[in-house]
């Protein structure tokens, strides 16, 4: 069958979808809401499930490549919920130090689609580890509904802090050259906003879609050159770009802000029909460049 595309739905129920995936309402106010799109012959429920990710199909780097090394690895995080679990991902022919790239998931834990995006900075000759925010409530479930849940449960203070001993570890490896990229996806987007203000020595950060700092105190603080790409139909996310970049402007700091036509929130997630294949291959494009610029 052939996968769908966010322009087979209409807007409304994209944005309905939308605040679904970022827990603004339950399952039974979002098949309720959605009903009256379900018309000649379909139901509520098919289009929830023709909208879920299908991970089997998006895989673009396999965990066996004999291009790369992966294996799972457990940090140690006294800060936060004591030890957070990831994949890490690097060259197989790896020589000497390598740059290395922080990859943190979406609000549903870390799932085929982050882990495959760290398998493939790994291909391309970096360092990668993707830690899963989920590890202190049994990491992610499987389903995105069930750890979209879970993921609500956590004490994000902690969660957070996880993630700075997710960066530290990978700082300290032995393999690593000391440049540090950090890329996040939606709610890892926002999470690479406050690495880049809380981490003096952050080298780059790339949010895809992710609330952005506005307190020009916070931005003030930023070092890191920031690369930002959004999605043009994303107006919730995208409602605090102006308060960034004017506060961004009068610190003098370094950033590009990208905003893809036409795509919506999620453009680069390959396994759900939001994906846009021609913004997501030229947004990796520029991740890469990016980083290779920042971090070699």
């Amino acid at each position: 069958m052939e996968r769908k595309k966010a322009s087979d739905y209409p807007q409304e129920l994209l944005d309905i979808f939308h605040e679904y995936q970022h827990g603004e309402i339950d399952r039974r106010s979002f098949l309720d809401r959605i009903s009256k799109f379900a018309v000649g012959g379909l139901t509520a429920v098919g289009i929830m499930e023709s909208l879920t990710p299908n991970y089997a199909g998006a895989q673009q780097v396999k965990k066996d490549d004999p291009q790369i090394i992966y294996t799972t690895e457990t940090v140690q995080s006294p800060q936060g919920n004591g030890t957070i679990k990831g994949v890490f991902a690097k060259p197989a022919k790896a020589t000497g130090k390598l740059p290395a790239v922080l990859v943190i998931h979406e609000n549903r834990g870390l799932n085929p689609y982050i882990e495959d995006v760290a398998r493939r900075f790994a291909t391309e000759n970096f360092l990668a580890f993707a830690p899963d925010g989920l590890t202190s409530v049994g990491g992610y479930t499987g389903d995105e509904t069930t750890s979209g849940a879970a993921f609500r449960t956590v004490d994000g203070t902690k969660m957070y802090e996880d993630f700075i001993a997710s960066y530290n570890w990978l700082k300290a490896r032995p393999d690593c050259s000391g440049k540090i990229g950090a890329v996040g996806f939606c709610f890892g987007g926002g999470i690479v906003h406050r690495l880049a203000v809380n981490l003096s020595d952050l080298s780059a950060g790339v949010p895809f879609y992710g609330r952005p700092t506005t307190s020009p105190d916070d931005i003030a603080k930023i070092k890191a050159p920031l690369l930002l790409n959004y999605a043009e139909n994303d107006q919730g996310t995208n409602a605090g770009l102006p308060a960034f970049e004017a506060a961004m402007k009068a610190s003098t700091k370094t950033y590009q802000l990208n905003i893809y036509p036409g795509t919506q929130h999620g453009f680069h997630n390959d396994t759900t029909p939001r994906y846009d294949e021609a913004a997501a291959k030229l947004a990796w494009t520029r991740t890469l460049e990016f980083f290779n610029k920042h971090l070699r």
